[in-house]
């Protein structure tokens, strides 16, 4: 399947809230995207198929120094297992580095480990992590 990528690509509130559910397994939310990643974020991607539909996503939220952070990677069903994911955390990492970042950074749930580590080539650190909702 054909899908064409676009760093800080144009899209609308409404596909990504569903894009995200469906990735993600929950009821449809009424996010505001685009000033969230406007505001906070380096950059985007989005990815597209042949229809103009919005198939992937990854937020890159940075320090404005030189660590960048991978966020909300998503792939929708019908795009998984094509090297999508992999695509455009590649060309997220390629922006990041192109902007003076050192370190790109992410978290995952542990049966990701081999998409994140073998796919895209992180490498295994220490980290910490505080639920601040007391959950």
């Amino acid at each position: 399947m054909e899908q064409r990528l676009e760093w800080r690509g144009r899209f609308e509130n409404g596909e990504l809230n569903e894009l995200h559910a469906e990735a993600f397994e929950h009821r449809v939310a009424d996010d505001e995207w685009v000033a969230q990643v406007e505001a906070h974020s380096l950059g985007w991607v989005c990815a597209r198929n042949a229809g103009g539909e919005l198939v992937g996503f990854v937020n890159v939220a940075w320090d404005g120094g030189v660590h960048a952070f991978i966020l909300d990677t998503i792939v929708g069903r019908g795009a998984r297992r094509q090297g999508l994911g992999t695509a455009i955390v590649k060309l997220a990492a390629e922006h990041a580095r192109s902007a003076g970042c050192e370190w790109l950074h992410v978290d995952f749930d542990d049966h990701l480990g081999p998409f994140y580590f073998e796919a895209c080539g992180f490498e295994p650190t220490s980290a910490g992590l505080i639920d601040l909702t007391g959950r």
